[in-house]
């Protein structure tokens, strides 16, 4: 096979094949040679901020000049985004003999009348064989959904597990209340494998707590109050950082959401765990400073354009958060609005919680392409029904960012709903 029919061949994947169990993971790890051996793995779950973990982590790791791998999903423009080496997504030829080892597995387990891998089994076995070719030291791994049985959590011994903000999210897969979520995510947490993890929410926290007791694990909370936000501007955040000695640092990062500086302190607490466990020790704090402050992250409250920022806000947490930001800067700025959603969210409760709270000056909805797409008349509708009065329906992501584009004069245009709208977009730019 080629690229092209290799990638073809993954996104058919879903349609012959169902959920295996974390046995059958390992079961394939192992008939692959056992590819994540060759390097140390931090594990990141979490229902929000996972992502933004995992990019802060690595580009520490790339700035103090260690081999990083980096494994998320889901990608928004390319799927090698999923696989990167050093922060640079992998080459064609490179995802094409991973495949072609994880495609020849499966067509043996076939034969065998065992299960197929699916689709994110496919691509977490294709990663362990891409970061043992490309000869990585260190991988930064983020579950696909949950934790517990997540085929992620086929890795037995990672140098440490990180939890992001818990919130309720794919509730048909993984429970319908946040402490039963909780104990999804907290299924990554290993026995004397270090567990950092966002304690501000108290039920959830206790969860991860007592698992992390429960099985031996040593438990880092971090709160609001370990950090103070000095600054906020169109550009960036300045805060303080207090470590367990003590010390305040100083530190900077490239985006404009309050949120961001809690997921950079998971990292950061992350970072001074494993320093003072003997691993890192080459890593200095102006190379920690600087990772931190030189990360990208594509889709969450990315600055795409001057005045033009993207974010994958698409359940409650991610739009309150939205919200959050967007509210801090319209006393300076009008706000417009690009708006997009899959029906299996709650959209509705989304826009109302959006005309209640920041009420923008303009709304453009649009239908993505995608299976699931809300249309954009049903979207324009609810922001109507729900008090916003300006608003345009465009049935092309591409018409819908341009007229939002001209829209937003010298105010700011944010692009929330879907990251399948933030992959369109990054597409046509």
């Amino acid at each position: 096979m080629n690229y092209t029919e290799a990638v073809a061949y993954i996104n058919e994947t879903p349609k012959f094949t169902t959920k295996n169990s974390l046995e059958h993971t390992k079961e394939c790890l192992r008939r692959l040679g056992n590819p994540q051996d060759s390097f140390q793995v931090i594990h990141v779950a979490g229902t929000n901020g996972k992502g933004s973990v995992c990019a802060y982590l690595a580009s520490v790791l790339r700035e103090g000049g260690y081999r990083c791998g980096l494994f998320t999903s889901p990608h928004l423009v390319k799927i090698n985004e999923r696989f990167q080496i050093d922060e640079v997504p992998v080459e064609d030829e490179l995802f094409l003999r991973a495949f072609e080892k994880v495609k020849h597995l499966a067509d043996e387990l076939t034969a065998q009348g065992s299960y197929h891998p699916t689709y994110f089994e496919m691509l977490f076995l294709m990663g362990m064989c891409i970061f043992q070719e490309a000869g990585v030291s260190y991988v930064v791994l983020e579950t696909g959904l949950g934790g517990r049985l997540d085929a992620t959590n086929a890795i037995e011994n990672p140098l440490a597990c990180v939890i992001t903000s818990i919130s309720m999210d794919h509730i048909q897969y993984l429970g319908d209340t946040v402490e039963a979520i909780a104990g999804e995510k907290a299924g990554i947490i290993k026995k004397g494998i270090p567990v950092i993890y966002d304690a501000n929410r108290q039920n959830t926290a206790q969860v991860i707590g007592e698992t992390a007791q429960g099985v031996g694990a040593p438990a880092y909370p971090v709160r609001r109050e370990d950090f103070e936000i000095r600054e906020i501007t169109s550009s960036g955040i300045e805060f303080s950082y207090g470590k367990t000695d003590g010390r305040q640092q100083e530190y900077s990062i490239p985006f404009i959401a309050r949120y961001q500086v809690m997921n950079s302190a998971l990292a950061l607490k992350t970072l001074e765990v494993l320093r003072e466990q003997q691993d890192f020790t080459a890593l200095t704090d102006s190379q920690v400073r600087a990772g931190i402050g030189g990360t990208r992250w594509q889709g969450r409250m990315e600055t795409i354009q001057p005045g033009v920022i993207v974010d994958g806000a698409h359940n409650e947490d991610g739009v309150a958060n939205f919200i959050e930001t967007a509210v801090y800067f319209r006393d300076k700025y009008r706000i417009v609005l690009l708006f997009s959603a899959v029906d299996d969210k709650d959209y509705p409760h989304m826009i109302r919680r959006i005309c209640s709270e920041l009420r923008p000056a303009q709304v453009v909805t649009a239908t993505i392409q995608e299976e699931r797409a809300v249309d954009a008349q049903v979207l324009a509708q609810e922001f109507r029904k729900n008090g916003c009065t300006c608003v345009r329906a465009e049935n092309s992501v591409k018409e819908a960012f341009r007229q939002a584009a001209e829209l937003r004069g010298d105010g700011l245009l944010f692009c929330i709903g879907s990251l399948y709208l933030i992959g369109e977009i990054k597409s046509l730019i």
